[in-house]
């Protein structure tokens, strides 16, 4: 049988024990930006044109080829990295080589990066080529954006409707 001292223990414990983990849910208080920022993300996934055209293979290419391997096109998988510039009111805040991902370098791209901004208007540039060109960009947006303190502008980018989107 217990004794009503263990229950009593038991119960002060619990009570402890909710105590702490409620004060700790709310406090300390977290700030995720400075009250007067704003957060510009860029962040996409996009996958370069191939490093390489497709080629057809000769006659005799495919005569030295095993039956089940033989198929008109040679079409390399590897792709071209992403290089891609963002400029906010005129200064250069990024500009990266993004690599393809996966173990033959013939995935998508991935691009997280995040600037803390004054609120306010920004006149924001994103430019983006994914192509085998030496020059130049194939993709590229200028957008006068107002942020408020507190928020978030998300930049995405998607190829069917023309390029980036401010979100």
């Amino acid at each position: 049988m217990r004794n009503p001292m263990q229950y009593l223990g038991q119960a002060v414990a619990y009570v402890l024990f909710a105590v702490v983990v409620g004060y700790f849910s709310a406090s300390p208080v977290y700030r995720y930006l400075d009250p007067d920022k704003a957060l510009i993300k860029l962040n996409f996934s996009h996958a370069g044109q191939p490093k390489q055209e497709c080629r057809r293979y000769t006659q005799e290419e495919l005569d030295q080829l095993a039956p089940n391997m033989r198929r008109p096109m040679d079409c390399p998988r590897e792709r071209v990295p992403l290089l891609v510039e963002l400029e906010i009111n005129g200064e250069l805040q990024l500009k990266q080589s993004v690599p393809p991902s996966g173990i033959a370098s013939d995935g998508a791209a991935t691009v997280y990066e995040k600037f803390q901004v004054s609120s306010g208007t920004h006149t924001v540039s994103v430019r983006m080529r994914d192509s085998r060109r030496e020059q130049g960009y194939d993709y590229a947006t200028e957008k006068v954006v107002n942020v408020e303190s507190g928020q978030i502008l998300v930049i995405d980018f998607e190829p069917e409707t023309g390029g980036f989107k401010f979100l």
